[in-house]
């Protein structure tokens, strides 16, 4: 199975494919998947196993990723690892474009800088390739993302009672 672990808990990686690939995700410890791939839908293989499958599924084509996408893997990500011993797999079909990105926005949200993260992916898990378009991609997402929590921030500061 090809799985990378880049974290104790988050693993990066290419396509499940079938119930035997599957069952080696599983005996990995894996209980979460965001399935990056637009090619071919988890969920069925992993619903034996009790593993609970985000399938956002995004072309590999090389146009940049609306914040949209980052932010619903992310917000599965975060939900994911809150909870006690818990593991992610985080895949598209090859685990060189797709999965890395979300991995990166992943790593970022967890106050990861963008470079430590990226070295860290790319140390971890050689063939990977961040395709300037997604980089660009997980950059605006993580913009979109502080102004947000900026805003958060600043409407509770001017709620309170005078």
């Amino acid at each position: 199975m090809d799985m990378t672990w880049v974290t104790g808990r988050i693993a990066v990686g290419g396509g499940i494919w079938n119930a035997e690939n599957m069952a080696l995700v599983a005996r990995a410890g894996v209980t979460h998947i965001i399935d990056m791939q637009i090619e071919f839908d988890d969920t069925k293989l992993a619903e034996p196993h009790g593993i609970v499958v985000f399938w956002n599924a995004v072309d590999d084509d090389f146009q940049p990723k609306p914040p949209q996408v980052f932010q619903q893997g992310v917000d599965f990500a975060l939900e994911a690892l809150d909870q006690d011993g818990t593991k992610l797999f985080i895949h598209c079909a090859a685990g060189v474009h797709r999965a890395p990105m979300m991995a990166l926005a992943l790593l970022c949200s967890l106050s990861w800088t963008l470079e430590d993260a990226m070295n860290l992916i790319e140390a971890k898990r050689p063939v990977v390739d961040f395709a300037d378009v997604y980089v660009r991609s997980v950059e605006k997402f993580l913009k979109q993302r502080a102004e947000l929590e900026d805003g958060r921030i600043l409407a509770r500061g001017r709620s309170t009672p005078k």
